[in-house]
This record gives C-alpha cells, structure tokens and sequence, in this order.
C-alpha cells in the first residue's frame, strides 16, 4: 500500500515520534507552550539513554535484480528460497537460479501474487515447502489458497503436493494477505486480508481479515482452534479476527504469536494474538476506511493494540524477533518492515506486551521494506519492495565494536 505523497512526507519526518513509549506520546502536550512532566521527562531521557547504546548495523546486499520479491526462507545448508510477487520462486547459494514452478497458475493482481512462504521443520527429510498465494482455479476464476510443495534434491523443481486451505476472499488483488508461519507446536499459522469486503473480518464462515491454524500436512482445521467443534468448516480454521490486512507474522521465545498489519489512513498494528479474540475491524457499510482499527463500539469485547502508528499510517508489513546477544539493546525487539515511510522499526516490548519503546536506525531507511527472517545465525534477511527490477535481499547485523 503506497501513501499519498503528503501523508508520506509525514511520516518520513516523525523519528522522534517512533522512539518514544505510546503512553509517553500520550502524555506530551498538544502545544509547546508548556514543558512536559517530570515523570514524563526522566521517562524521555531514560530511552534517549538507552537508545545511545544501540549497536551499529551493517547493511549488505546478498542478491539483487528482483522485482517485488515478497518473502525469503532459509533451507538447511544455507540455500535462500525466494518468491516474487509477480511468480517467480527462485533459489540462492551465491548465484540465483530460477526454480521449475507453476508461474502460470499464480494470480498476480494488485497487492496479491506470490506472497509468503514456510519452510518445513523435517525439510532434510521431507524436502517440503509452503506457499501463500493468488491461485488460478481450474475451472476459471481465482482465490487466495496455500499449497504445500516439495522441492527437488538439486533444487531445480517445485513439486506440487496438495493444496492445503483455499477460498480466502478476493476482489481487486488489494488486501491480499498472506503471511504463513509455522509455530513451535507444529500449527501452521495462516494470516489473511479482508480482499477490501467490510463483513469479511467478522464473518466466521469467511477465511478473510483472520488469522487461522491448520495441520500442515492434513490441511485439517488444528486440533486446539477456538471454534473447533463449529458446524460451519471455514469457522473451524478461524484463531482470531477482526483483521484487516495481516502482513507479518511472529512467535516469540515465550511462546506468544504476534501479528503485523496496515491501517487504513491510520493506526497500523501491532497485536499479541489470543485464540477466540476479535480485533475490532469492522468497515460497514460497504468498505467505510473512516472507523477505528479497534472499534470499541461493536459488541463484545475487542482486543486492543500492542503498538500503534497513529496518523499516518507507516504501511507496516513483516516481523521478527531479534535475538543474540551481539544485537546489545535490540536483542529481543520485534524487528518491523515498514513499506509506506521506508524504514525499519525495531519495538521493545514488556514480558507481558506492554510497549516500552521504538527505534528505527538511519541505516535502514530510504527504500521500502517487506519480509524479515531471522537465519540461524541470527541475522534478519530482509526484502525490498520499490519494484522495476532494482529490488533486493538485504542482510542485517550488529557491527563488532573495536
């Protein structure tokens, strides 16, 4: 999603918005005709402080002349596995090489092609793969759907092996989705859009605007889900809702799954996802982009936010959690890609979700950033989106000091 000029120009200049706590941000003034509180001022310097020791980041780029690419995996043995939104899943061992895939069959439209991608625990043995992606269905028509694969032992061919979940709404290609993740307890975990349709968050018989959780080699409906014993199966998929356009993806060392999506003008999210939990996305009647990303107004309970952007919105789009003890302050920090104001914005958060601070470094600014994978080696891959065949994998690390 791409800003309006002005509102972009906004965002760009709001640094110091992004390394303040929300309830600091809260508490300054609407004026500057008075200075801010006591409290608030230590608070203010107490994060100035501990963003000066922030560690240095070293920027490089580890494959080039892609266009859009949309998520990058890891395999073991090191080989990086690409997709392009467009359709072009490729690998990448020090040179890229374009992997056998059924480029015809992905529905490329708007924001929607081939988007996320998940790499099997057992991929040594069973050479699988996941993928989250617009589909041309057979018979005519198109719809969102997640397949699994197996690619080849020379890394040559995508094998297709069954289609896992389908049906996720579209329209236009806009609000596509689709960020997979495969959680510790095996679950694979399926963020969607809402394909821009108002009832599609709440509607518990549409696969849009959720989260969801399935077996990943079944496709069945994970045995722990909210409404697992629902007559309707679409519902049985469903862990949370009231999304709108979910784009990251991220389990903590705790255990906790996080979600990353766009706002519409405003409040892009960060949420800490609890089974059964509704979101609080609503846009009725029609596609109304005017009401609250939480709306409190709807009935029952909604969950609120972990972080905000406010207005504007940044575009964020993928996460991950930043780990090693060579990261120094950042280490533990949700890593977030931001597409519309070009940066990276590393989130410190309490052990129970409270938001302490942000930051994002000079380093990562100026292009706009999707995917972030953390390698085993703890470094963050991350994807560029400015399209034109100019894009790029960048990987990231803490300098050494000395």
């Amino acid at each position: 999603m791409r800003l309006p000029h002005a509102a972009l120009r906004r965002a760009l200049v709001r640094p110091l918005a992004l390394t303040l706590p929300v309830a600091l941000l809260a508490a300054l003034p609407a004026t500057q005709a008075s200075p801010p509180s006591a409290p608030a001022a230590a608070a203010a310097a107490g994060t100035e402080r501990a963003q000066a020791r922030l560690p240095r980041l070293r920027v490089r780029t580890v494959v080039g002349d892609l266009d859009i690419p949309w998520d990058v995996q890891v395999l073991p043995g090191g080989t990086k596995l690409l997709t392009e939104r467009g359709g072009r899943l490729s690998t990448h061992d020090g040179t890229r090489s374009t992997v056998d895939f059924p480029e015809n069959r992905v529905w490329a439209a708007g924001e929607t092609g081939l988007m996320s991608l998940a790499v099997d625990p057992g991929f040594r043995n069973n050479r699988r793969f996941y993928t989250c992606t617009g589909w041309v269905k057979s018979g005519g028509g198109h719809d969102v759907r997640v397949n699994a694969w197996r690619l080849s032992a020379d890394e040559d061919d995508a094998t297709f092996q069954e289609t896992l979940v389908k049906g996720f709404p579209t329209s236009s290609g806009r609000h596509g989705g689709c960020r997979l993740l495969i959680a510790r307890n095996g679950a694979l975990v399926v963020g969607t859009g809402d394909a821009a349709q108002g009832r599609n968050p709440r509607n518990l018989k549409s696969l849009g605007g959720k989260t969801l959780r399935l077996n990943r080699f079944t496709g069945r409906p994970w045995r722990g889900n909210p409404f697992r014993n629902a007559d309707n199966r679409r519902k049985r998929y469903v862990f949370t809702y009231g999304h709108r356009n979910v784009q990251g993806l991220a389990q903590r060392r705790n255990g906790t799954l996080w979600s990353v999506e766009h706002g519409s003008y405003r409040d892009d999210e960060v949420n800490l996802l609890r089974g059964g939990g509704d979101y609080g996305w609503h846009p009725v009647p029609g596609y109304n982009e005017s009401v609250p990303m939480t709306d409190r107004s709807l009935p029952g309970p909604q969950r609120g936010a972990k972080w905000r952007s406010g207005n504007p919105t940044l575009a964020t789009s993928g996460a991950a959690w930043v780990r090693g003890k060579r990261w120094g302050r950042l280490n533990g920090t949700l890593a977030v890609a931001a597409l519309g104001s070009q940066r990276m914005i590393f989130m410190k958060f309490s052990p129970k979700g409270k938001h302490r601070w942000s930051r994002a470094p000079q380093a990562l600014r100026g292009e706009r950033l999707r995917s972030v994978t953390l390698t085993p080696q703890n470094a963050l891959l991350v994807t560029t989106s400015d399209g034109g065949g100019n894009d790029r994998v960048l990987r990231i690390t803490p300098r050494r000091r000395g």
